[in-house]
């Protein structure tokens, strides 16, 4: 039932954070209102400790600068670290709950759940059951590739970083192979 569909790659990796936030600000227009003023303190120190490692540095920003929030009509939500409720870590924990079970089922592809070396961890779902996850490999988590698990158990992979992954899955750069149409509106879940 698994099935490796390939890679798709980014034409240009980008490798600045803030480029890359640009980037998903421009892909989803209806995010840039939700910006905060200022950067949210997340402690990272804390989501860090929770999860025994540390997060790629685009996602950090990305949880700096927005609420969590989901988009296409509600279909993908991207769970973030709030500050004040950094043990929360929405859009990981329950995920990696789904992870253990697939590795269990022999599910995964041979990936196992995080913290295992390599191991898959979740940041993002969808409402079909769709998960994203990073395979936790690289010489930094800089380097994760991303990782979609589809509901209909079929695997595909995105060699550039998560924010610039839901840039062009939204702007239609990359192909949503065994997702649903992807649309560009936005629902802020928290503030």
């Amino acid at each position: 039932m698994d099935d490796l569909i390939g890679t798709q790659n980014p034409r240009h990796r980008i490798d600045s954070p803030e480029e890359a936030l640009t980037r998903l600000e421009h892909a989803l227009p209806g995010l840039l209102p939700h910006r905060r003023a200022q950067r949210a303190t997340v402690d990272w120190g804390v989501v860090e400790a929770e999860l025994g490692i540390p997060l790629p540095g685009d996602y950090r920003l990305l949880a700096e600068s927005y609420p969590s929030f989901a988009f296409s009509y509600g279909f993908i939500t991207v769970g973030l670290p709030q500050p004040g409720s950094e043990r929360r870590l929405d859009g990981i924990t329950a995920g990696l709950d789904i992870v253990r079970d697939w590795w269990e089922a022999d599910m995964s592809l041979g990936l196992p759940p995080h913290p295992a070396p390599g191991g898959l961890l979740p940041w993002a779902d969808s409402s079909q059951g769709d998960l994203f996850l990073w395979v936790t490999s690289g010489a930094s988590p800089h380097d994760w590739p991303v990782a979609v698990a589809t509901r209909d158990g079929e695997w595909w992979y995105y060699a550039g970083g998560a924010v610039q992954f839901l840039a062009e899955l939204a702007d239609g750069t990359v192909e949503p192979w065994g997702l649903t149409d992807i649309h560009s509106d936005v629902t802020v879940l928290t503030d």
